[in-house]
């Protein structure tokens, strides 16, 4: 099996199985735990950071193209994620309720995260086809903002790693796979309290996870073009995920279940990260 075969399958087992696995979860139970999915989720984050900083980042560092570089790969990564996220959010709060001056910064809730409770309000309000649509693709949109770096740090470790499926190539894809299991649940349960079919929930679930698809081939490509191209790909996945780390992720956890337990849940993750890495 060549490189780019092996780098699709394990990325669509991440991605496309990870989320169909936490749809097919949701559509069997239709609830969850806020503190189950916000230690899960920390945890998950703690990992993730510990990957990044001390592997994917000293990578970079390692290509010897230059430290601004990498800060500037870095910083953009960083920037592109939050206007895309800024865009959206501009977008689909004002539509949504509960969303005033009062209301968080940041999600509070998965279905607010991946913006699913933008669709269940047009779906409440009964517009048209073209509307319900057009919530999707924001939904989609959302979905595909996490998924596509998250992709690309499997890509571009796979390319630093010269086309060999380890170490962190291989963390982060069973990562990430474990850290989509809670979104796919918050993608399939509001579709089916709209009244979708279970069986479609579950499949449409499971395709959100396809950009995570793309994210790896677009790392992986990116990585292959020389040590400039390799430091590019890690920096800009490496700012990509810190945004999503520190803007989404971790903010939504505490938000989701007010403890301390998320913090020890985080430092726990990135424990686990430094004993998986070194």
């Amino acid at each position: 099996m060549g490189i780019v075969e092996t780098l699709i399958i394990t990325t669509a087992l991440a991605g496309v199985g990870g989320t169909g696995l936490g749809g097919l979860i949701g559509a069997l139970l239709q609830k969850d735990s806020k503190r189950t999915v916000s230690l899960l989720l920390s945890f998950a984050g703690g990992v993730m950071l510990s990957v990044v900083c001390f592997d994917l980042v000293t990578e970079a560092i390692e290509t010897n193209v230059g430290i601004w570089i990498v800060v500037g790969a870095i910083t953009f990564g960083v920037a592109a994620t939050y206007f895309l996220n800024y865009l959206i959010d501009r977008k689909t709060n004002p539509e949504v309720p509960h969303i005033d001056e009062n209301h968080p910064k940041t999600a509070d809730d998965l279905d607010e995260l991946i913006h699913s409770d933008h669709l269940l309000e047009h779906r409440a309000r009964q517009d048209s086809k073209l509307g319900l649509f057009v919530a999707g693709v924001v939904m989609a949109c959302a979905i595909a903002l996490h998924n596509v770096p998250e992709g690309m740090t499997i890509g571009a470790s796979y390319a630093s790693n010269n086309g060999a499926m380890g170490g962190a190539a291989l963390v982060l894809a069973i990562l990430i796979g474990l850290h989509n299991i809670p979104e796919g649940m918050a993608v399939s349960v509001p579709l089916i309290s709209g009244g979708m079919a279970r069986w479609k929930a579950v499949l449409i679930t499971a395709s959100s996870g396809i950009p995570t698809i793309l994210g790896a081939l677009l790392g992986y490509l990116l990585g292959e073009i020389g040590p400039i191209g390799l430091t590019l790909s890690l920096g800009f996945a490496s700012g990509a995920m810190l945004y999503v780390v520190f803007g989404e992720i971790l903010p939504q956890s505490i938000l989701m279940y007010h403890s301390k337990l998320p913090a020890f849940s985080t430092i726990a993750g990135i424990l686990v990260g430094l004993l998986i890495i070194f």
